[in-house]
């Protein structure tokens, strides 16, 4: 009797110590965790350019499966267009404090002297990829691989085929497939489909870190679904079918083949065992595109999750977008982030993942670290104000269009182009002008909104600068050079199968 009881007793002894090892498992803190983060960003895909945010004409069920399974930060703000986007989150604050102001004129370069998030990673022994689209400088400095990525395939420019503004000369050819791309130092010649390529590339480069052992970032940044509106037949049949024009058909065939590429990552990190030390991100740049369109000859406007414009817009529609975390046994699933958070916020929160020590002389991070929210979606979150402008003036023309396409957002409030204020509380679609019912409010964002532009005046380094001729774009220099000495290399990933 006294050895059963002896007995019962460890058993009890062990079970217990089992649920405190769990609490202890659940209460890890989430700084320093040092997970391998990956970070898929598509391009112009919007609030309603999903399924599981209401589309019902488009198919996504395996970002919808994500999203179910993911912490969902509800009011996620990035800039109105692209590059201003990116530039935010390699640097941790706002894009014109990096000169960057436009997606072309050479704006889109950001400023040399900017600490990048994968430096700062690479600093904490992170190995770092990019796949896809940079947009933030063309010239030799300004590439990836000399702003912290140790693995690099993208194309040049804002987009695959823009070669009056920088992307390599042969991609006019054929628009999205069978790209010629810079892989680290070469350009090479690719395979397949872009968005296809991208992940493929990406998945190979992180297949080969998880084997290694070595932390990583991985930042799958594609093109897609940017004009122009192009996918594999296979995946614009369906909707050419219902009787949408090309472009619908280009436009969803895209997103339904992101969704496709994005379930065989998911599928192949799982059957890696990669997860359960994995952060994995799905958002998007800016606001959407192509919002009208026509079904069997008739026009019609397409779903934007009741948002008030798209891209290049001052408004909800051109900044909110789709932000989803999930991180298999450590964050929560199926949990609502209403706290107001934003790109600049991803360079803290991954360097306090990663245990980043940040060096003294630095830019001035404009950002918060989302841990808290992580943690707790009800944690404190101060109010703040984010400021928009959408840029893109023409040469000289900066001061005239001071008050043109920009707002101030808070919690509460979206003060747009200087005069027209909207509770986005009460009113998320924009439909209502209160600004006459709250003068002080329109009072203290102005001011606020002052105080700013001047504060980012004189870190506008790239305002005055030359136009560049297509053949005078440093990546067709590069493309031709090499085309002549060596040639352009056919290139493709390891198999993943």
């Amino acid at each position: 009797m006294g050895n059963k009881m002896k007995r019962m007793q460890m058993i009890t002894t062990l079970m217990a110590a089992v649920s405190i090892g769990a609490v202890l498992a659940e209460a890890k803190p989430l700084a320093g965790s040092r997970p391998n983060i990956i970070l898929v960003m598509t391009d112009d895909q919007g609030m309603g350019d999903l399924s599981c945010m209401g589309n019902q004409v488009v198919r996504t069920p395996k970002i919808d499966r994500f999203h179910d399974q993911a912490v969902r930060f509800r009011d996620f703000q990035v800039s109105p267009t692209c590059a201003p986007t990116r530039a935010a989150i390699m640097s941790g604050r706002a894009p014109f404090k990096n000169g960057v102001t436009h997606t072309i004129f050479q704006r889109e370069r950001m400023a040399l002297d900017t600490f990048t998030l994968p430096q700062a990673l690479q600093s904490a022994g992170y190995k770092t990829g990019i796949f896809g689209k940079w947009h933030l400088g063309d010239e030799e400095a300004y590439l990836p691989g000399n702003r912290g990525f140790s693995e690099a395939l993208i194309h040049g420019a804002g987009g695959i085929g823009q070669t009056r503004y920088g992307d390599f000369p042969a991609n006019e050819e054929n628009l999205y497939f069978d790209n010629v791309l810079l892989h680290n130092d070469t350009i090479v010649k690719t395979k397949g489909f872009c968005t296809d390529v991208f992940f493929e590339s990406g998945l190979a480069w992180i297949r080969k870190q998880h084997e290694a052992k070595h932390p990583f970032f991985a930042y799958i940044s594609l093109n897609a679904p940017h004009a122009p509106l192009v996918a594999p037949e296979k995946y614009t049949k369906r909707f050419s079918e219902l009787g949408y024009d090309k472009g619908t058909a280009g436009r969803y065939g895209m997103v339904e083949n992101i969704d496709d590429n994005f379930g065989r990552m998911m599928d192949k990190l799982a059957g890696w065992k990669a997860l359960d030390n994995t952060l994995v991100i799905f958002m998007t740049d800016n606001g959407a595109t192509h919002l009208s369109g026509k079904l069997n000859g008739k026009k019609l406007r397409h779903f934007n999750a009741n948002l008030k414009g798209g891209k290049n817009s001052p408004y909800e529609g051109g900044t909110h977008v789709p932000a989803f975390w999930q991180w298999k046994g450590v964050l929560g699933e199926g949990v609502d982030v209403d706290a107001l958070t934003a790109h600049i916020d991803l360079y803290k929160t991954f360097c306090e993942l990663a245990d980043v020590k940040l060096p003294a002389k630095m830019q001035e991070l404009d950002g918060r670290s989302l841990l808290p929210l992580l943690k707790d979606p009800k944690a404190d979150w101060p109010d703040r104000e984010l400021f928009v402008h959408c840029g893109r003036w023409n040469p000289g023309k900066r001061d005239d269009f001071k008050y043109k396409k920009c707002a101030v957002r808070t919690e509460r409030w979206r003060f747009s182009n200087n005069q027209t204020l909207y509770d986005i509380s009460k009113d998320p679609s924009e439909t209502t002008d209160v600004a006459a019912a709250h003068p002080e409010v329109v009072s203290k964002l102005r001011k606020s909104f002052d105080e700013w532009w001047e504060s980012v005046l004189p870190l506008m380094v790239n305002e005055g600068l030359p136009k560049v001729a297509p053949e005078d774009q440093p990546l067709a220099i590069r493309y031709n050079k090499q085309l002549k000495e060596k040639g352009i290399p056919e290139w493709a990933p390891q198999p993943l199968d």
